[in-house]
């Protein structure tokens, strides 16, 4: 009697879950992805506006020989070797900083009260404006070094970094399955051994996606550079000297009155794009052969 009891239920349910959605519901759904698909392309408009005027105003003035001219001979090839420099020099503050950071609140500092201060710092570094970020490395670097430089533009960028790489890191780490640590506990590994063999192995993909983020968001950033590397109209004598960069000459140069330093500012804004752009193709490329 049970068992036929049961089998009736499960005909029901096999029934119930089988069968076409009633017509309310489906009309729902459609409406939902209807406004869903709306409101996104609604959200496009401005970004593809914006993209659609730099391509149709900059387009136009690109010239190959613009790429190993200065400023001052109406190119930017310095202006992009100073940017991808003090990236770099970000980077290499940064990224080993944050991974660690990232590395040690997710797997190290669950129950440390040290970890909730580092995570609470980070959400606070995120949200600071990044003009403060600028004065405070004006502060600490300018001011100490007496002069404008691009390891004081590279240490900016690395502050404005660090927080996304660390957090991103954590969330990253915080995706992967506990079954994975726990096997390979049972293989034998050792915490550590689990950790980066097993663990940060697994969410590099997630690691890369933050590194991009916060390179993305160093590349465009203005602020911090005039209050630490400044500018320079030529090409930079090294690292310790006042470096252009492509956010600053579009800054200093976009209500220059001249039309042909007007061209050269709408096109230095579709190679900062590009660099960016093909800076996150790289990362991609690079996670998806990892896997």
């Amino acid at each position: 009697m049970s068992g036929y009891i049961k089998s009736e239920i499960d005909e029901s349910l096999a029934t119930e879950l089988f069968s076409p959605l009633p017509q309310v519901r489906r009309l729902f759904s459609y409406g939902m992805n209807a406004i869903a698909f709306g409101l996104t392309g609604l959200a496009l408009i401005p970004l593809l506006s914006i993209l659609w005027e730099i391509m149709t105003r900059g387009i136009s003035g690109l010239k190959p020989e613009m790429f190993v001219k200065a400023v001052i001979d109406n190119g930017f090839g310095n202006a992009i070797l100073g940017t991808v420099t003090m990236v770099a020099l970000g980077a290499l503050f940064s990224v080993p900083t944050g991974i660690m950071t990232g590395i040690f609140l997710a797997e190290f500092g669950q129950t440390n009260p040290i970890a909730s201060v580092v995570r609470f710092i980070s959400n606070i570094l995120t949200g600071v404006p990044s003009i403060v970020v600028g004065m405070f490395a004006y502060g600490v670097i300018v001011l100490v070094t007496k002069g404008f430089s691009a390891i004081a533009g590279g240490f900016a960028l690395a502050v404005i970094m660090l927080p996304i790489i660390a957090l991103t890191t954590e969330e990253a780490l915080k995706l992967i399955p506990t079954s994975q640590r726990l096997a390979s506990a049972a293989l034998g590994g050792t915490r550590f051994q689990t950790t980066f063999r097993v663990v940060v192995t697994a969410a590099i993909p997630g690691i890369t996606t933050g590194i991009s983020l916060a390179v993305a968001r160093a590349a465009g950033e203005t602020a911090p550079l005039i209050f630490t590397a400044l500018f320079s109209q030529n090409w930079s004598e090294g690292v310790l000297t006042p470096t252009a960069s492509l956010p600053v000459l579009i800054f200093n140069l976009y209500n220059n009155p001249d039309p042909q330093i007007n061209q050269l500012v709408w096109t230095t804004s579709i190679i900062l794009l590009s660099l960016v752009l093909c800076f996150s193709l790289l990362s991609r490329l690079v996670t998806s052969k990892r896997k």
